[in-house]
């Protein structure tokens, strides 16, 4: 048990010897600098229990913990604000326990928790770019810290491999392509695909204008336009099964599969198990069917068929259109029922999508919900903020995206320009440096993302983020190496555990390792890794502190010197577990 669990525990005790009162829960905070106290518990919400001065109930509070914790030497109270001190025996006591545990802060998985997240789950007419990335990077973050917190975890994606979007890359390469294939033109497969859909546009816009000159309203010229017209047509064909198109539409997507799974690789996420928008849609089809017979949904004049949601708050929502083809909700009711019969131990899903679609993720929860399905109950939808660059919003069909794999091939050239600066890598060989610069940069480019709070916008400058000082991944990765170096220089047995008089700075330290194992629950809790990142770089400041106050390898006491090799030992450990949570690898020299 914690500090905070053992205090909260008697607090609730005291509290109901002292009034004859329950409380169900107790607030607790840092204690500030400037106090003697090592945690303080919040008085001010108790008043809600006991009518009374803040400073008497405090003063009551301490003198029960005192007499009956014997982790707690002394208090004092400063206006609503009781702050507890705790003896050194305690933290040398959890640190002894805690440094020989290689699992410290993870909590071991049960079969009744069992969780899905979704994430990455692209369009095949065009490769990742940076939205993609703090996709990818949030959705992965998330399922390690879910999986770190107890659950067991499935991850997954949903491929966008159907639909008008694929068919337009698909027939601006027939009009224009001239046969080129990945192969021919040395591009991968995903780039080769995307600029196709750049190219549909571009001539898409010509006939526009073209229609617009001949006296059409942009109105009539953007639905008459024949490209469009023949794309809409290959849709039809498609469903329909015509075997040319079948045939061109699996050889366009597998060159975007194995582009993805380049860029994946270099990314460093994976999956458990893929799902195809081309079967998860007709399964939606059959279930939009059987809502219509029961009466969850209904078909208008023209063969639509809607869900009307207005009692709910929200508006008709289109699931089939008249030509019968599916839309986008078709498929994400598909795709949620055969992930359910495939993982039948699964009791919730998290869908790792932009805040653009948050309409459509309430729209969709409330259909499963109304088609009957008791597991609509625990679906979550991870809505994150876009990713901006000082240049401004990208368009991908414009051209006007920034690349996933250029962006980590950046990342990873802004890292060697500035570790060359610094000239810190004599004794490196070319291979290792090479390993090193990426190491660092796509671990300055995840920190980056991951330490701000999901839902809030990000305007990302690479250049920024490979900052060797600061709240970045480079600064942490760096720590870790210098702790390393610290192991590397000791030439003494430091494995036995001691016990000694706790140097401020150690206690400090301790208190934030502490911590750990509450903020891996607390960021699986708010489907967060800014949680986590946040937590690391606050570690790493306290580790800095301590590096800086007091001497590690110069100490002249060896039960000292032992445990403070032991202290730094295990900061590092607790950032490199941390930092995997978080997908980010940490060097063991920089």
């Amino acid at each position: 048990m914690n500090i905070q669990s053992l205090i909260e525990a008697k607090v609730k005790e005291g509290f109901l010897s002292l009034y004859e009162t329950e409380i169900p829960s107790v607030e607790f905070q840092a204690t500030r600098k400037d106090f003697e106290g090592d945690i303080t518990v919040v008085v001010f919400p108790l008043l809600r229990y006991k009518k009374g001065n803040p400073v008497q109930i405090g003063e009551d509070l301490g003198k029960y913990l005192v007499k009956n914790v014997s982790e707690i030497n002394n208090y004092n109270v400063v206006k609503g604000f009781l702050n507890l001190v705790i003896e050194d025996s305690f933290y040398t006591n959890f640190f002894n326990t805690i440094y020989t545990d290689n699992n410290f802060g993870l909590a071991m998985p049960t079969d009744k928790q069992s969780v899905m997240v979704e994430y990455s789950s692209p369009n095949t007419n065009k490769p990742l770019h940076l939205g993609h990335v703090r996709n990818n990077l949030l959705g992965y973050s998330v399922a390690e810290i879910l999986k770190a917190s107890g659950k067991n975890v499935f991850k997954t994606q949903i491929i966008n491999d159907r639909g008008i979007h694929i068919c337009k890359s698909m027939l601006a390469w027939e009009k224009f392509g001239n046969g080129e294939t990945p192969e021919s033109t040395g591009l991968k497969g995903d780039k080769l695909v995307g600029n196709y859909y750049v190219k549909f546009d571009q001539e898409y816009k010509k006939e526009i204008a073209d229609l617009v000159a001949q006296g059409k309203t942009e109105e009539e010229a953007k639905k008459e336009a024949p490209l469009l017209l023949e794309a809409q047509e290959m849709l039809r064909k498609w469903e329909a099964g015509d075997e040319k198109v079948v045939s061109l539409w699996k050889t366009m997507n597998q060159w975007v599969y194995d582009g993805f799974d380049v860029t994946y690789k270099n990314m460093g996420v994976d999956f458990d198990a893929l799902y195809y928008e081309s079967n998860t849609y007709l399964l939606g089809k059959e279930v939009v069917d059987e809502g219509l017979q029961k009466g969850v949904f209904y078909q208008k004049e023209d063969g639509s068929v809607w869900c009307d949601l207005t009692e709910d708050g929200l508006d008709e929502k289109l699931v089939l259109r008249s030509d019968g083809t599916a839309v986008y909700m078709t498929q994400d009711i598909g795709t949620a029922i055969q992930r359910v019969k495939d993982h039948p131990s699964i009791n919730g899903m998290v869908y790792t999508v932009g805040n653009e679609q948050d309409y459509h993720f309430k729209v969709l929860f409330l259909i499963l919900k109304k088609l009957g399905y008791s597991w609509a109950e625990q679906l979550f939808h991870l809505s994150y903020g876009m990713v901006d660059l000082p240049s401004g919003k990208m368009k991908s069909r414009e051209g006007t995206v920034v690349d996933a794999d250029d962006l980590m091939t950046e990342m990873t050239d802004t890292a060697r320009e500035i570790s060359q600066e610094l000239g810190k890598l004599e004794g490196y060989s070319d291979t290792e440096k090479e390993e090193l610069y990426k190491m660092i940069g796509l671990g300055a480019l995840k920190y980056f993302i991951l330490k701000v709070d999901p839902t809030k916008r990000i305007l990302f400058d690479p250049k920024d983020s490979v900052d060797f000082q600061g709240n970045t991944g480079p600064f942490i990765q760096y720590t870790y190496a210098r702790i390393q170096s610290i192991i590397r220089k000791t030439d003494f047995d430091f494995s036995k555990k001691v016990t000694i008089d706790l140097h401020e700075k150690e206690k400090e330290l301790i208190k934030q390792l502490e911590l750990y194992p509450e903020v891996i629950q607390l960021a699986a809790k708010k489907y967060s890794p800014a949680v986590i990142a946040n937590y690391t770089y606050d570690l790493v400041k306290e580790f800095n502190s301590f590096y800086q106050n007091v001497h590690i390898l110069g100490e002249e006491n060896i039960d000292k010197k032992i445990f403070r090799v032991q202290l730094s030992k295990k900061v590092a450990d607790t950032i490199k577990s941390a930092f995997s949570l978080l997908g980010i690898q940490v060097p063991e020299r920089m």
